[in-house]
C-alpha cells in the first residue's frame, strides 16, 4: 500500500489524447477482464466529434486481443440512437449488446418507498412515471398535495423545468412538441384534432408525433384486435409529461406568483381522475406478473379496447382486454380508482361489452380501489367468469 509522502504512486496518469488514454485502456485489458464504463457519452461525443472514430478504431484494432467490457451510457436517447446505434455511426456494427433502461414499473415503485400505503404509491407512481431521480424528489413524509406544491409546482423545484429541459436536450424546436403535447394533454386525441389544436398543418405534427413517439413520450393507440392506422388515436404514454402537460400551465400564474400552494390544492381535488388511467396500467402489470400462473387465460396479446355498440349506437369502452392460448380464451377488465365501493351495476355494464369482442367466453376482471358492494359480490358468486380484485389485496 503506499504510503502518504509516496506522491508518485498516488499520481492519475495523465494522457495526450483521448486517443491514448483508450489505448492504454485496451493494453491494461489484455490479461485480464475490465468494464470500462463511460456515462453520458453523448456529451463527451458532443464535445469532440472524433472520439467515435477514435473508439472504432480501437476496438477494431483489439477486439481480438483485449478482455475489455466497453459500456457507453447516455440520456440522450436521440443521440444514442443515432449517433451510436444508428447506421452512419463510426461505432455501428461493433456493439455486442443494447440496453435500454426503463422506468421502475409500479411494484418496484412501492419498493423504492415502502413506508407509503400503496394507494399514496399509486399516486406518486402516477405523478413521476416511475422513474428514480424524479422519485428522489418526493418526500415521503409529505402529503400528496405538499409534495405537489414543494417538487412539482414551485417554479424553483428541479421537476418544474424538466420536461422542457429534456425537449430541448432531445428536439430541435421544442415550442412546436410543447404545442403538440399542450393539444393531447387538453383532450386531443386524432391526428387532425391534435394538428388542429397545435395550429399546424397535418403532415406537420405528424413528423412531430413520430419523433414523441421514438423518445416514449407519446404512444399510437388502437383498439384491441384493430389492425388499421386511422382508427389509432394518440396519448402521452410518459405519465410525468401527461401531468405536467395537463396541469402545470394551467396553473401556471399561480406558481410564478408564490401561490403553488393553492394551485397544489386544486390539483390533488382533480388527481383521482388522472391517476384512474394510471391505475388500468398497474392492473395490466399485475396481470402480465400473474400470467402463465393463476390466470385464466396464458396471455400473448393485451391493450385497451373501444368501438361502437351497434345495440345502444354509443361509443363502448374496455380498459383491458388480452387474447392467448387456449384459442378462444381471454380476458375482459374493468378498472375502478374511485373512493366508492363498485356495485353490480359495473359487473353488468362490463359483461355486456365484453359481447362486443370476438371472445367465445371472457373472464372478466374487475378492479377497484375501495372494493364491492354486498350486491355486486352476490352477483359475482354466481358467475365462475367473474373475478373481484380489490387494490389492497392485490399484493403491492
Amino acid at each position: 500500500m503506499a504510503q502518504l509522502g509516496d506522491a508518485a504512486e498516488l499520481e492519475s496518469p495523465t494522457y495526450a489524447s483521448f486517443g491514448a488514454a483508450i489505448e492504454a485502456v485496451f493494453a491494461l485489458a489484455k490479461s485480464q477482464r475490465y468494464v470500462f464504463v463511460i456515462d453520458e457519452y453523448p456529451y463527451l461525443a458532443r464535445a469532440d466529434a472524433s472520439v467515435s472514430s477514435v473508439l472504432q478504431h480501437a476496438i477494431d484494432n483489439h477486439k481480438d486481443s483485449s478482455q475489455l467490457m466497453l459500456i457507453l451510457c447516455g440520456s440522450s436517447m436521440s443521440f444514442m440512437f443515432e449517433q451510436v446505434l444508428g447506421y452512419e455511426s463510426p461505432l455501428y456494427g461493433r456493439r455486442t449488446a443494447q440496453l435500454k433502461v426503463e422506468p421502475f414499473d409500479f411494484a418496484q415503485t412501492r419498493a423504492f418507498y415502502p413506508s407509503l400505503s400503496p394507494a399514496k404509491s399509486l399516486e406518486v407512481y402516477a405523478l413521476t412515471g416511475g422513474i428514480p431521480l424524479y422519485l428522489e424528489k418526493v418526500d415521503p413524509s409529505l402529503s400528496i398535495e405538499k409534495n405537489l406544491a414543494h417538487n412539482f409546482l414551485d417554479p424553483s423545484c428541479y421537476l418544474f423545468e424538466e420536461p422542457g429541459n429534456l425537449l430541448k436536450q432531445e428536439l430541435r424546436e421544442p415550442r412546436q412538441y410543447n404545442n403538440v403535447l399542450q393539444s393531447i394533454a387538453n383532450g386531443a386525441s386524432k391526428l387532425n384534432e391534435i394538428a388542429t389544436a397545435s395550429q399546424m398543418p397535418t403532415s406537420n405534427c405528424t413528423f412531430l408525433l413520430d419523433n414523441l413517439q421514438e423518445l416514449g413520450i407519446v404512444s399510437k393507440e388502437l383498439p384491441f384486435g384493430e389492425s388499421s392506422r386511422r382508427k389509432g388515436i394518440y396519448r402521452i404514454s410518459d405519465t410525468f409529461f401527461r401531468f405536467w402537460f395537463r396541469y402545470v400551465p394551467r396553473y401556471m400564474a399561480l406558481s410564478q406568483t408564490g401561490k403553488q400552494d393553492i394551485a397544489a390544492g386544486l390539483v390533488a381535488k382533480r388527481l383521482p381522475e388522472f391517476v384512474g388511467p394510471v391505475f388500468e396500467d398497474v392492473c395490466l402489470q399485475w396481470l402480465w406478473m400473474r400470467n402463465g400462473n393463476d390466470l385464466p387465460v396464458l396471455m400473448l396479446e393485451a391493450g385497451r379496447w373501444w368501438g361502437s355498440n351497434p345495440k345502444t349506437k354509443q361509443q363502448e369502452e374496455i380498459d383491458i382486454v388480452a387474447t392467448g392460448e387456449p384459442k378462444g380464451a381471454g380476458l375482459a377488465c374493468e378498472c375502478k380508482w374511485t373512493k366508492e365501493k363498485v356495485g353490480a351495476s359495473a359487473l353488468d355494464k362490463l359483461a355486456e361489452r365484453a359481447d362486443l369482442l370476438p371472445i367465445e367466453k371472457p373472464t372478466l376482471f374487475v378492479f377497484s380501489r375501495s372494493g364491492f358492494t354486498d350486491e355486486c359480490h352476490a352477483a359475482a358468486d354466481t358467475q365462475p367468469e367473474v373475478r373481484l380484485i380489490e387494490f389492497d389485496e392485490m399484493g403491492w
